[in-house]
């Protein structure tokens, strides 16, 4: 038998063996643990100095989190993304920089001050925008979907694994004679946090047809629509280039990036043979148009007073509502002032 390692690199490696064993061996658990230090990110705000950006730093961990549980399942289910080894590592590394940016931002703006805030904001936009045009022009991966990696069905992945805990792969089943019910037998029942109360058919097909539509390929983008998407890909550059030509107090930036994305969508509104992730993405960019109510100087000159009235309107004469409003009205500031809520 092989002595253990020693020293802090095979501890850690054990540990994080450890880890996995209990991710493949528990993803109710893991589930349970994933949501727990994301609703303790929604508390902290508020309770003392620094709490913002500890508040960002633990959502930030949470949602690496399940990037790296939905690694290991996907890993121990033999269901990798439908992509090549070279696309997965930049999908990954997309998804990272996406999950750390708002902490990013707000912890450089602490340490290094408005400065280092805007150069941490420059350097994250620019490698997010190499990774989707190598992604849009090298790999041709299609419309770019936010997030980039689709977080797995864990659900689906725990009914998975108790069918083929069966030594025969398919659930039993018995057919009545005179009313040809479909009735599970006994043996053959999942465990409680995977159960469901259809027909066994109706699980089966369901799981096929979600299956089905998360592995469809991309849409091939001809010349038109890789336009658009460039358009959009490179929306954040040339924002932040037109607020450093023109500052922030300017309408220009404003005005430039709401013309890209109107474009954008426009040149891509032409395309009908869309899989679902597309056209959820698509209808996601039109709802993010509203966010240009909310972003400077639209929102300085003539949306926080509106809004701050409705809201205080309805925390007044609405019972309950103000446990949500009152909260929400006093964030509005911390909110406006970090870019990549407002932009990114």
């Amino acid at each position: 038998m092989a002595e253990p390692v020693q020293g802090p690199v095979g501890r850690l490696r054990h540990l994080c063996h450890r880890y996995q064993e209990y991710v493949k061996r528990h993803p109710a658990a893991t589930a349970q643990l994933e949501s727990t230090v994301r609703g303790l990110s929604y508390l902290l705000p508020g309770r003392f100095s620094d709490s913002h950006e500890l508040s960002e730093l633990v959502y930030s961990a949470s949602n690496l989190l399940v990037l790296l549980n939905d690694w290991i399942l996907r890993k121990e289910l033999h269901r990798s993304l439908p992509v090549s080894l070279p696309q997965q590592k930049l999908l990954t590394w997309l998804s990272v920089l996406e999950c750390m940016e708002v902490f990013a931002e707000m912890g450089a703006a602490k340490v290094w001050g408005e400065t280092g805030r805007w150069a941490i904001i420059v350097l994250i936009q620019l490698a997010k925008a190499i990774l989707r045009l190598l992604l849009l022009l090298w790999y041709k991966a299609g419309i770019q979907t936010s997030p980039p990696i689709v977080p797995l069905d864990r659900r689906q992945s725990l009914q998975q694994g108790d069918a083929e805990a069966h030594s025969t792969g398919r659930e039993q089943i018995y057919v009545g004679k005179r009313s040809s019910r479909v009735m599970r037998c006994l043996e053959s029942t999942p465990s409680l946090h995977s159960r469901h109360w259809g027909a066994p058919q109706q699980r089966e097909e369901k799981q096929s047809q979600r299956a089905l539509e998360m592995d469809q390929p991309p849409t091939p983008l001809g010349i038109q629509e890789t336009i658009a998407e460039s358009i959009y890909v490179t929306r954040p550059l040339l924002h932040l280039l037109s607020l450093g030509l023109w500052g922030q107090r300017s309408w220009k930036p404003w005005l430039l990036s709401a013309f890209l994305d109107i474009t954008s969508l426009s040149l891509l509104s032409d395309m009908k043979e869309l899989n679902k992730r597309e056209r959820m993405e698509i209808r996601r960019r039109t709802i993010l148009l509203l966010y240009y109510l909310l972003r400077s100087p639209f929102y300085d000159r003539y949306s926080e007073g509106r809004i701050l009235f409705l809201l205080r309107l309805l925390a007044d004469y609405i019972p309950g509502v103000g446990l949500v409003t009152r909260p929400l009205m006093d964030y509005l500031p911390a909110w406006q002032k970090i870019y990549f809520y407002n932009w990114g």
